[in-house]
C-alpha cells in the first residue's frame, strides 16, 4: 500500500512539473526572441565609421498585431542581405559639411515648382499667382487648445524662409543642435547627400529589418510594452504630459527633435529608429503593397524587396490616389497614443519627395561590397 501511494505521489510531482514547464514555456515562446547578435560597429578600418553592421537574414516584415493599421498587413516572410548603417540620423553637421562642399541648395531654399507641385493636388487644380511661389517648407506650428484631430492642417503649416537651418521658418536656427537630426530635407535632398556621402537610401525592408534589432514581431524597438521603467525610451509626444497638438506655454511649449543617440540603440547598435524624426527610405509608397506582396508571393520568402513600380494612398483625400510619395518610417517627435502610433517598427507611410517637413529627415545604408 506504501508503495502505491509513494508511486502516485511521484507521479503527481512529475506531472507538476511537466505542466509547470509547458506553462513556463509558452509564457517565454509567446514573447518576441531576441537573436544572438554581437553589435558590430565600424571604426574606418574594419568597417564604415559610424555605421553598424546589419547581418541580414529572414524576418516577418509588416504586422498582424491590433494596433497594425491595414498598410501594414499582412505579415509576411522577407528576407535582407548584410549591409551597414548609420548609427544615428544624419545630424545638422554632417549636412553642412556637404553643403559647405557641394553649395548644395534644398529643395526648400528653392523656389516651388508648380509642375511638381500639382501632380499632388486635385485634377483641374488652378494655378495660383507667382507672388504664392516662395522658398519655404512645412512646420509643425502646433494649436492654443484642444482641437478635433481629424484635420492636421490645424497644426501644420507652409512658413516661408523655414529650411533646414531654420526648422521652424526664419528666426529659428540650429545653434547647439549640430547633432540633431536634420530635418526640412526632402527625398532629392537625401539622395544628393547619400550620393556625396557614397552611400544609398535603405530599402523599406532593410529599414524594417535593422529597425526591429533581432526582436521578432515586437510591438516597438525595444519591445512589446510601450514604458520601461515608466519612462517611453524614445522621443514621441507624451500625451500624460500634454495634450496633442497643444503647445501653448501653459502646456509646456513646443516641441521638436532630441540629440541624436538621446535614448538606449537597439540590438543591432542603431539609435533613435522610432521617434524624434521619420526617415525617408527608397521605396515608392503602395498603401496595398504588403497585401500584394502576400497574394503573390504566398508563405514563401521574398527575397530582398525592393518596392514597388508607382504609387498608390487611397487614404489621403488631399492628394490623387497615384501621387508620386516616397515610404517614411520610424514616426517622430510628434507620433501619439491619440493620433499617431508610428513609433512601431512596422508603421509606415507615403510623403511627397519634394515636401521637407519639420519633422522629416533621414539615415544611410552601405552595401558589403563597399
Amino acid at each position: 500500500m506504501k508503495k502505491l501511494q509513494r508511486l502516485f505521489l511521484y507521479v503527481l510531482i512529475l506531472l507538476s512539473v511537466v505542466i509547470g514547464a509547458y506553462l513556463l514555456w509558452g509564457h517565454f515562446s509567446s514573447k518576441p526572441q531576441t537573436e544572438d547578435f554581437v553589435i558590430r560597429l565600424g571604426d574606418g578600418v574594419n568597417g564604415p565609421k559610424g555605421m553598424a553592421w546589419i547581418p541580414g537574414g529572414e524576418f516577418l516584415m509588416g504586422s498582424d498585431h491590433k494596433k497594425a493599421q491595414a498598410n501594414e498587413r499582412p505579415a509576411h516572410k522577407v528576407k535582407v542581405s548584410g549591409f551597414w548603417m548609420d548609427t544615428t540620423h544624419v545630424t545638422n553637421d554632417q549636412f553642412a559639411q556637404f553643403v559647405k562642399a557641394t553649395a548644395y541648395k534644398t529643395t526648400a531654399e528653392q523656389v516651388p515648382d508648380w509642375e511638381t507641385i500639382k501632380v499632388q493636388l486635385p485634377p483641374g487644380t488652378p494655378k495660383p499667382p507667382a507672388s504664392v511661389f516662395v522658398p519655404g517648407a512645412m512646420v509643425f506650428v502646433g494649436t492654443q487648445s484642444k482641437v478635433n484631430l481629424n484635420d492636421y492642417s490645424q497644426w501644420w503649416a507652409y512658413v516661408p524662409g523655414a529650411s533646414w537651418r531654420h526648422p521652424t521658418g526664419p528666426r529659428s536656427n540650429i545653434e547647439g543642435k549640430g547633432n540633431h537630426p536634420v530635418v526640412q530635407v526632402s527625398y532629392e535632398d537625401a539622395l544628393a547627400y547619400a550620393k556625396w556621402a557614397g552611400k544609398r537610401l535603405p530599402t523599406e525592408a532593410e529599414w524594417e529589418f535593422a529597425a526591429r534589432g533581432g526582436l521578432n514581431q515586437a510591438t516597438y524597438v525595444w519591445g512589446d510594452q510601450l514604458e520601461q521603467a515608466g519612462q517611453i525610451p524614445a522621443n514621441i509626444w507624451d500625451v500624460k504630459k500634454q495634450t496633442f497638438p497643444v503647445v501653448s506655454p501653459k502646456a509646456g511649449g513646443a516641441v521638436g527633435t532630441s540629440a541624436a543617440g538621446t535614448y538606449p540603440q537597439n540590438g543591432y547598435g542603431l539609435f533613435d529608429m522610432t521617434g524624434n524624426a521619420w526617415q525617408w527610405v527608397s521605396d515608392w509608397y503602395r498603401a496595398d503593397y504588403f497585401a500584394m506582396q502576400a497574394k503573390a508571393h504566398g508563405n514563401k520568402v521574398i527575397d530582398n524587396p525592393r518596392g514597388p513600380s508607382d504609387s498608390y494612398d487611397p487614404d489621403d483625400s488631399s492628394a490623387p490616389v497615384n501621387a508620386p510619395k516616397r515610404v517614411i518610417r520610424g514616426g517622430s517627435f510628434l507620433c501619439n497614443e491619440d493620433y499617431c502610433q508610428s513609433y512601431r517598427p512596422s508603421a509606415r507611410r507615403g510623403a511627397d519627395p519634394y515636401s521637407p517637413m519639420s519633422h522629416l529627415g533621414f539615415r544611410l545604408v552601405k552595401d558589403a561590397a563597399q
